[in-house]
């Protein structure tokens, strides 16, 4: 079992909050109106308008300790249409296992177009799509329900049924979002992968679910060039024998090649008379869709979430805690092989205009993510931590050379936000008088939601996330399962979450499922991160719990050594392995991808080490800090170090990793060179 990281691994306190939202957002907020309506209707706590911390302390505790209260109330108040009606709402509460709203039924997709039945909504927009023309491309809610009909009638004469699966080979377009919605309205399985993702990744994960209708676009632009993937889908058509259909997205104008359908074939509708979507009524755990793990280490979990489970933990996050409503406009970067596009197309949910951008983040310039935000005028803005602190390096002030008045909220995740993304946001924005709430947010594909996060009616400190969330009943504990507070423990959840998955694909007995979250502490999540929750409620997250730095007896966490060492101009990014060595001993490397002219000669190793000393810990200074040619990274974006460190202990790349999982596999190379090395 490991043991936590020691508390000396913890950043200095911030007695003072970076942020504190005003009484008109507290009042406003809708988190704040559902606690005084949840404690006249549910039995929740009275809110305490002149302590807002205690409030929401309140709200979150009873959230966690009545369970069935808050959900029936978060049902309720998000209006939430069930076609037959349930029984309870938690029938068994065990983990794995938990069983939501046994006997009722609804549909997700219904909720996706509600905006669309208010007739002075139909010609607003549902969806403003961006390439990297930068010219917004709007489509109305009126025209997005008339598509998702014409789809899903298009899906049911296709012979697809609830519980068939329908696959996505798409990026970030308007037709994902379609295929998506038409796939749930007919109660079908959605599965998506982004078209950067190589044939063997695809198919690493499509065959697993065998689908039955394939959703292919022939190419796609980034960073200023066309790539042609039509090659590609030829490969994935020819393995996937279960595709009785297979539909043509034109994003490079190609005709659709022999025996596929056209796009607009299938939607194409009369618009004087729509057809109307038909919302199949499917019960509360029937899957909604399967997303996939990053798969570095072996086969891609797929992991199934049900529609009702989905449904009701989006409506909190999005309508909650990001406050989220029909008058915004809701931007996160992400592309169609992560979670986060998933909780994009959730904005919807709460009647907001959904922004989706298909392109690079950095093309023609670092400032492009930012420009889009203008262009749109996005509300709420979601992005990386790792944008965040490239823009910071690069030096450029995005609130004072553009028009970003509309942004209320700028959200990051993929990784711990360090201090100095907090900071330079905060400045940021504030050289244009701007009232910039930051909302960094941890959580996972696993729920498809945040453990911790955004609440609008909190303070914000520096390097921190504002609280759990609601529901969520988000603790650390040390190796024997008591819960700490200010100290570095396990994250783990010890309630259900509605969002949890009802089960993996290709996992007959639940035995890989079980393995995944429920081996240490049994009948407890068990995340895989290293938490601290503060006694104020605010929570840090310092990285995977797998891949611990253990010097001496000490433990950090790897997200502390890169927030330090990746202030430093000289270093692009950084990577850093603990390796037990067969003596007894133990080796800890540093490797940096060093910015355009930098140099690393012994001046820079040490400032790297010595920043290392002063900021963190003596006793996690490098062994070696080795010039890398990059930092390898899993397909959505998040640094790969157990493969890492598995190929440092002489593991060969094809045993270590799955190839298909990786950015760039030539990267892997450079780091098997450097373990032959150390064993000549």
């Amino acid at each position: 079992m490991t043991t936590a990281p020691q508390s000396d691994a913890l950043p200095e306190p911030q007695p003072e909050p970076l942020w504190q939202p005003g009484p008109d957002r507290i009042a406003g907020a809708q988190v704040t109106r559902f606690h005084t309506w949840a404690a006249e209707h549910h039995g929740a706590p009275a809110p305490t308008p002149d302590d807002p911390a205690a409030s929401y302390a309140a709200l979150h505790r009873w959230s966690v300790d009545a369970l069935p209260a808050f959900w029936q109330a978060t049902a309720e108040w998000f209006d939430v249409r069930f076609g037959t009606p349930y029984d309870t709402v938690l029938a068994d509460r065990a983990m794995p296992g938990a069983r939501w709203f046994p006997g009722a039924t609804l549909n997700y997709a219904e909720h996706a177009l509600r905006a669309a039945e208010d007739p002075a909504r139909a010609d607003a927009p549902a969806l403003l799509y961006v390439d990297e023309t930068h010219e917004p491309t709007t489509v109305t809610w009126a025209e997005l329900r008339a598509q998702v009909g014409a789809l899903a009638a298009h899906l049911r004469r296709l012979g697809v049924r609830p519980g068939d699966r329908v696959s996505g080979y798409v990026p970030n377009v308007p037709q994902a979002v379609s295929a998506l919605l038409a796939t749930a309205a007919v109660g079908a399985v959605w599965t998506s992968c982004a078209p950067d993702f190589g044939a063997r990744s695809v198919l690493d994960r499509f065959q697993q679910v065998e689908p039955v209708v394939l959703f292919t676009v022939d190419g796609y632009h980034y960073g200023g060039k066309e790539h042609d993937r039509r090659d590609t889908v030829t490969e994935l058509r020819a393995e996937l024998p279960t595709l009785r259909a297979v539909v043509h997205i034109p994003l490079l104008g190609t005709p659709a090649p022999e025996g596929a359908l056209n796009w607009s074939d299938l939607t194409t509708h009369d618009t004087t008379t729509p057809t109307e979507p038909v919302f199949e009524q499917v019960p509360f755990d029937h899957p909604l869709w399967v997303l996939y793990s990053s798969g570095t280490t072996g086969l891609p979990k797929a992991i199934v979430q049900s529609q009702g489970g989905i449904l009701l933990e989006h409506l909190k996050q999005t309508g909650l805690h990001c406050d989220l409503g029909p008058e915004d406009r809701f931007f996160w970067y992400t592309s169609t092989g992560w979670m986060m596009w998933n909780f994009l197309v959730a904005g919807l949910l709460v009647g907001s205009t959904i922004v989706l951008y298909d392109g690079s983040p950095g093309h023609p310039d670092i400032a492009a993510q930012w420009r889009i935000a203008e262009t749109t005028r996005a509300t709420v803005f979601g992005t990386s931590a790792a944008y965040v602190m490239a823009c910071r390096k690069a030096g450029i002030h995005p609130a004072r050379d553009l028009d970003l008045s509309a942004i209320t909220c700028v959200a990051t995740t993929g990784s711990p936000l360090p201090p100095d993304g907090f900071r330079w946001l905060h400045d940021s924005f504030a050289e244009s008088g701007a009232d910039l709430w930051t909302a960094s947010v941890s959580g996972g594909t696993d729920v498809c939601s945040c453990f911790a996060g955004a609440v609008p009616t909190l303070p914000v400190h520096i390097g921190e996330l504002q609280a759990p969330c609601l529901g969520t009943d988000l603790q650390a504990w040390d190796p024997q399962g008591r819960p700490v507070t200010d100290e570095v423990g396990e994250l783990v959840v010890t309630n259900p979450m509605p969002s949890m998955p009802t089960r993996f694909w290709n996992d007959p007995d639940g035995t890989r499922y079980h393995d995944s979250y429920f081996d240490m502490y049994p009948g407890v999540w068990r995340h895989g991160d290293w938490i601290t929750v503060t006694s104020r409620g605010s929570v840090v997250i310092h990285g995977r719990s797998d891949s611990t730095l253990n010097r001496q007896g000490v433990r950090m966490g790897s997200a502390d050594i890169y927030e330090a060492v990746e202030r430093l101009p000289e270093i692009r990014e950084s990577l850093v392995i603990g390796l037990e060595l067969p003596d007894g001993g133990y080796w800890m490397p540093l490797f940096v991808h060093l910015a355009p002219g930098a140099t690393l000669d012994d001046a820079l190793r040490d400032r790297i080490k010595r920043t290392i000393r002063e900021q963190l810990s003596p006793r996690h200074v490098p062994d070696d800090i080795i010039e890398a040619p990059g930092v390898p990274h899993t397909l959505t974006g998040k640094r790969i170090e157990v493969p890492v460190k598995r190929l440092l202990q002489g593991t060969p790349l094809d045993k270590a990793v799955n190839p298909g999982s990786v950015d760039n596999l030539e990267l892997l190379r450079f780091y098997e060179q450097v373990a032959r090395d150390r064993a000549e």
